[in-house]
């Protein structure tokens, strides 16, 4: 099984390009099975759960072949299945997004329900609710959610979730784009990746307002056509990259970056010391002195990312001073406490509170990443500890990120993928 060997101590000198969205890639992959006409994917990251969802796809009929490193063409000229297996599904809890296109496109699908990171319950309850508001007969039998559509067709209406959910809002988007009348959604997710599943939407055709805020209307359309669209800079991924210069000094130039997505996250590091300049598509970052400890709690969009508190956490744990971190999206998403620890972090934790205490050093060990930011914020913290740290289970991490040790070994970095 690869791991990363790091020793750190070394600061950050360099440029960096920024992949394509992995959490934007996701859903906009499906919206393939929404029409029968070519759709051109450009910016795509080539990650693991990119290569899985294309793989749902290709089961269930859809035509998928690499143009280049990063465009994909695909098309579903016809959907020659509806049922996406336990053995696909269960890698990768966004493949539930394949569900509600389904029943839209043929109006039957069988769905495994899905996995994932470990980082808390996710429920695919709210999902279910509604697009039984749309028209779906759905029912969970045997591990799989099993939906058919009457002769009347999807029909537009009411949906208001028990909680702010990104899948959710993204099933509803793709669903109700081709459901007769117009459909409403309150409590919508307002995320950078939700706003980008709208636009390529309206470019296959569809008719959406206000995606960006917590009230989306769509009105649907008969049918979509294709398009060639590129997805939004991965802002998670920029954001690491800008802990990582945060929390062992020097100068990183990052290019093809979305400023305007990252507003929480560059917020905070500004607050921590991180010298930042900006433009529409690139971010210039120096870090002249030791960080000093942020405090945050994670929110829904606009607010702090949960998926951006483990690497923001890594630099606290080298930062002057002591900060508090509230994580409030996932109960589950302090796994990699006990990791960093092993680095002689010092962190307390009190339920969905961590108080970090920063200390004037690590040192290396062998530690394990348990998902996906997890193991981000130990390569973050692995670049700072003296010696040689040793990171475990590092699949998680290329679910994620592309070629993460090159970016940061052409940057100074001593990081190497060893068996």
């Amino acid at each position: 099984m690869a791991k990363l060997k790091i020793i750190g101590g070394q600061p950050l000198h360099g440029e960096v390009v920024i992949s394509g969205a992995k959490n934007a890639a996701l859903p906009i992959l499906c919206t393939t099975l929404l029409t029968d006409e070519p759709v051109i994917l450009r910016n795509i990251p080539r990650l693991k759960d990119v290569e899985t969802m294309v793989a749902v796809l290709q089961q269930l009929g859809v035509e998928a072949e690499w143009l280049d490193d990063d465009v994909l063409r695909l098309q579903t000229k016809e959907v020659s299945s509806y049922e996406a297996p336990y053995e696909l599904v269960s890698t990768m809890r966004a493949s539930i997004l394949v569900l509600g296109p389904l029943l839209a496109r043929i109006g039957q699908a069988k769905v495994s329900l899905p996995g994932g990171c470990a980082i808390g319950s996710r429920p695919v309850d709210q999902h279910l609710k509604g697009l039984k508001e749309l028209g779906a007969q759905l029912e969970v039998e045997h591990g799989y959610v099993v939906g058919a559509v009457t002769d009347g067709g999807l029909v537009g209406g009411s949906i208001r979730t028990d909680m702010v959910t990104v899948g959710g809002t993204e099933q509803f988007l793709m669903t109700a784009a081709l459901a007769k009348g117009t459909t409403v959604l309150e409590n919508a997710a307002r995320e950078p990746e939700v706003v980008d599943l709208a636009n390529i939407l309206i470019a296959m055709g569809a008719k959406i307002t206000g995606h960006g805020t917590d009230r989306i209307e769509i009105e649907g359309v008969e049918r979509l056509h294709g398009t060639d669209y590129s997805i939004v800079p991965d802002r998670i991924e920029a954001g690491t990259f800008l802990c990582a210069v945060a929390a062992t000094g020097g100068e990183l130039l990052l290019r093809h970056v979305a400023p305007a997505t990252m507003g929480a996250t560059l917020d905070k590091l500004e607050e921590a010391g991180l010298q930042i300049e900006q433009g529409k598509d690139w971010i210039c970052a120096k870090m002249p002195t030791r960080p000093k400890a942020v405090s945050f709690r994670t929110a829904e969009h606009p607010g702090f990312p949960t998926d951006m508190q483990a690497q923001m956490m890594a630099m606290n744990i080298v930062a002057e001073g002591t900060g508090v971190v509230v994580e409030n999206i996932f109960e589950n998403r302090f796994m990699h406490v006990s990791e960093l620890l092993r680095l002689n972090a010092d962190i307390l934790l009190d339920g969905p509170t961590a108080v970090i205490n920063g200390v004037d050093k690590l040192s290396g060990a062998i530690v394990m990443a348990t998902d996906l930011r997890a193991s981000a914020s130990l390569v973050i913290a692995g670049l700072v500890a003296e010696g040689e740290t040793i990171i475990d289970r590092i699949y998680h991490l290329d679910r994620g990120y592309v070629n993460m040790e090159e970016k940061l070994r052409a940057v100074g970095a001593n990081i190497e993928r060893i068996n």
